[in-house]
């Protein structure tokens, strides 16, 4: 049916989040430009604060962002509506507090709308179900064995569930499993894991083992779901291959080269790379940047703050005798936040040049993100980009939203809310815009014109056919598609987090064909519309059911994302 043109398509990044901002009620504000730097992206400040400081993070299929720091902070700047109060006896700082720790941002309005939590959610995880509801698990103190709920809605509010958790999970990993389920594994103390609906404990060795005395290094431990549906886990400097089913270690990686630690609290960061050839053979590889030098918790504790790791190493978990490569980042970086971007690079954004995660241990703000292009030659993969004014430290957040945007938010490496520190408590919420943004760029930007920005449901191997329009030159050669799952952030670590590069149902290539020529409805000038057809991935094992951002790459430009759904 397709004749035309063909195209291979390649890494798939898939996420995030939208449109343009309005000016809307009294909660909302208009976005301001920061100055421009040398080096590509630019940022703007959305809001001066949004009340809260963003620890946790979690992009929903209705375009609106949750957020949510710790109760025990005490008061916050943003108060419950209609003189709502939360009464906690156990809770450490404050038993009746009348000011939210949880909210929800409207992206395309900017505008923020309170939430209540009851129990504690400091350094907690999270993950979003096959049917689009965010699943919460563990914090701290009477939080610490609770799940909550929050289903996506104009008016929904948090829902908790007490003692579903089998042990406290406290600085613990969430995955979402090929069958739906969530996996909570391991936590301060806790070298074990379980799951959610709740089943049975069990023992994980690996976690105690990498345990360092007096530092851990071994919490928030970077979790990702192979193709096979084995699950890779890394903690401290090393990874095994876990069977969770079977509770058994079925493959163990050699150690990182160097040997530093990685993981809390000489955080690092870590992303599965796109997964492409979805049609054939599999390949999954591992990306692990930045961290701190051995020791640098120790001599955090004293005051001496050690220069923060500048290496990344990437490993094929699939490969039957995988070994690291080593490459160097431009920029040394501890607590970096390691996202995918729809057009299947990479962003490596906040965090500190020296020091360590923990209360005061960081110094140095890194404040230029980078760019990594996975696909480019080795030694020239990395780009520096235009730099924030905004430290952010120890309990910051990023995450991508649908028009490709990165948010940015959080940080508050201190006990309490403190305004007059060395690196205050931020409160705002900020956006940054990777160079594929650039209003130059608009006329290669393609727009999706079907299907809708919602509502298209899909099942494992179904063929979609998308029709798209650019108003500049096409070249058929440099288009891919790609599905990303959002991912749940906190702790420099994205839960869940994936991309996918959609093949095109025959030969592992897409299909293309001219449609028609219109005028855009964005560009306002005649366009010619294009069809492709892409197939879904033909498991679970490459993409657990759920809601995913689905996009048009031309270029290495994406188009705004679309939802779909896939079971």
């Amino acid at each position: 049916m397709f004749s035309s043109h063909s195209l291979t398509l390649p890494s798939f990044t898939l996420i995030i989040i939208l449109i343009s901002y309005t000016t809307s009620a009294a909660a909302a504000t208009t976005p301001v430009p920061h100055a421009a730097a040398v080096g590509g992206g630019r940022w703007e400040l959305l809001q001066r604060s949004i009340g809260i400081s963003a620890m946790h993070m979690q992009l929903l299929y209705n375009d609106r962002v949750v957020l949510f720091d710790r109760t025990d902070f005490g008061l916050s700047n943003l108060s419950l509506p209609a003189g709502q109060c939360r009464e906690d006896p156990n809770d450490t700082a404050l038993t009746t507090d009348c000011t939210a720790h949880s909210a929800e941002y409207d992206v395309a309005a900017n505008s923020i709308r309170p939430l209540v939590v009851h129990t504690d959610v400091w350094c907690s995880a999270g993950g979003v179900t096959p049917d689009g509801r965010l699943i919460q698990t563990g914090g701290y103190n009477d939080g610490e064995r609770v799940v909550r709920v929050f289903q996506p809605c104009d008016t929904c509010d948090w829902q908790e569930i007490g003692a579903q958790l089998l042990v406290r999970r406290w600085y613990t990993t969430d995955h979402i499993l090929p069958d739906g389920v969530v996996i909570i594994l391991g936590g301060r103390r806790q070298y074990n894991y379980e799951f959610y609906p709740k089943t049975s404990l069990f023992s994980l060795p690996f976690l105690a083992q990498t345990n360092d005395p007096g530092s851990e290094n071994n919490l928030y431990p970077f979790v990702i779901l192979n193709v096979d549906g084995n699950l890779f886990v890394f903690a401290n400097n090393r990874a095994i291959l876990l069977d969770y089913t079977q509770n058994a270690a079925v493959k163990t990686y050699p150690m990182m080269p160097g040997g530093d630690p990685r993981n809390y609290p000489s955080t690092g960061s870590a992303a599965l790379l796109p997964l492409t050839n979805l049609e054939g053979s599999v390949e999954a590889e591992v990306l692990v940047c930045g961290g701190a030098p051995k020791g640098s918790f120790q001599q955090a504790l004293k005051g001496q703050f050690v220069r923060a790791l500048d290496s990344c190493g990437r490993i094929k978990i699939t490969h039957p005798s995988p070994e690291w490569s080593m490459e160097t980042m431009p920029l040394a970086r501890v607590m970096g936040d390691l996202l995918m971007l729809p057009n299947g690079h990479l962003l490596i954004i906040n965090g500190a040049g020296a020091g360590t995660a923990g209360w005061e241990y960081g110094r140095d703000p890194v404040l230029n993100p980078v760019i990594y292009r996975p696909d480019d030659p080795e030694g020239s993969r990395f780009e520096v980009q235009n730099p924030t004014t905004i430290p952010r430290m120890y309990h910051s957040s990023a995450i991508v939203v649908r028009d490709g945007r990165v948010l940015v938010g959080g940080s508050n490496p201190h006990v309490t809310y403190n305004f007059t520190a060395l690196y205050p408590t931020e409160l705002s919420l900020e956006a940054f815009h990777p160079p594929y943004l650039d209003p130059n760029l608009s006329d290669l930007r393609p727009e999706i014109i079907s299907p809708a920005v919602r509502g298209t449901r899909k099942r494992y191997g179904d063929l979609m056919i998308i029709r798209f329009a650019v108003s500049g030159t096409l070249d058929s050669n440099m288009v891919k598609v790609t599905m990303m799952s959002p991912p749940f952030n906190t702790h420099s670590f994205s839960m869940s987090q994936r991309l996918l590069v959609l093949s095109g149902g025959g030969e592992g290539a897409a299909a293309m064909r001219s449609v028609r020529v219109t005028t855009s409805q964005w560009y306002n000038s005649a366009c010619e519309e294009v069809e492709v057809q892409v197939r879904m991935p033909g498991s679970a094992n490459l993409a657990p059911p759920g809601y995913y951002l689905l996009f048009v790459v031309h270029q290495d430009i994406p188009s705004e994302g679309i939802w779909i759904h896939i079971q």
